[in-house]
């Protein structure tokens, strides 16, 4: 979960803070007598999730000012990381979280549909509008970043 979380965020505190509301989520729900089915699946879920909303927390900054992503493949660019987060911020929850189930947590589409119960075609289109949207995303960023410098 913390390294879901630090991949997410880019942050050790941030993932963190991310951990300590995981467990006080959990807690609400093991008061409330729910039990968790899959829990790997539910933990690394709440990770991504509760990861996201704390990028979206901080949306109001033009670019969210993160350390390193712990993920290679997003770029050695720090700029295009933050981008990322700030477009990982504008995103609707279920795109958000099979985008950084599939990048960050190297889930196959397979694994992500059976996880969040939805089939492997609407996976795969979610993700393929995901990427596109982001892209779109981090070329407004970059592009209003280089404008005002």
């Amino acid at each position: 979960m913390f390294r879901t979380a630090y991949r997410i965020t880019g942050n050790a505190a941030d993932a963190e803070d991310v951990l300590q509301t995981i467990f006080l989520r959990m807690l609400r729900r093991d008061s409330l007598g729910t039990d968790v089915e899959k829990p790997e699946s539910y933990l690394r879920r709440a990770a991504v999730n509760a990861s996201v909303d704390l990028l979206r927390a901080r949306q109001t900054e033009q670019h969210v000012p993160l350390s390193e992503v712990a993920d290679g493949r997003v770029g050695e660019s720090s700029e295009l990381r933050n981008c990322l987060r700030w477009a990982l911020a504008r995103l609707t929850p279920q795109p958000a979280e099979i985008f950084a189930l599939r990048y960050f947590e190297d889930c196959s589409n397979k694994e992500i549909a059976r996880a969040l119960n939805m089939s492997q075609v609407l996976v795969a289109v979610t993700l393929h509008r995901t990427r596109r949207q982001l892209q779109k995303e981090i070329r407004s960023c970059l592009g209003d970043h280089y404008e005002s410098a």
